[in-house]
């Protein structure tokens, strides 16, 4: 990856984001990416930590498929995240490395 961005909060990432063309929903259709993981790369990755509570930590992808499909996972880094999530996204390949 090329280019770092810094948000304010996860919604700003999630919008400008969506700016950049990314608005399809893989947090819905992670199955997308579970079946096929080598059609998608990582372009973009944003961390948000709260400022008082470090169970607030989520992460922002900007995912683009090899097709050109171009849409975001939130993934929070609390105990109730899914392990098998944090499993594919460690598949897909980030641009630029």
């Amino acid at each position: 990856m090329s280019e770092r961005y810094h948000y304010a909060s996860v919604s700003e990432a999630l919008e400008l984001l969506k700016e950049k063309g990314y608005d399809y929903d893989y947090n819905i259709n992670e199955q997308e990416i579970e079946r096929n993981p080598d059609h998608f790369e990582i372009h973009h990755v944003y961390r948000y930590e709260g400022n008082t509570n470090p169970d607030d930590e989520s992460w922002v992808y900007g995912i683009q498929s090899k097709e050109g499909k171009k849409g975001v996972f939130v993934n929070g880094a609390s105990s109730d995240s899914s392990v098998e999530v944090i499993k594919f996204l460690h598949k897909l390949a980030i641009k630029g490395q």
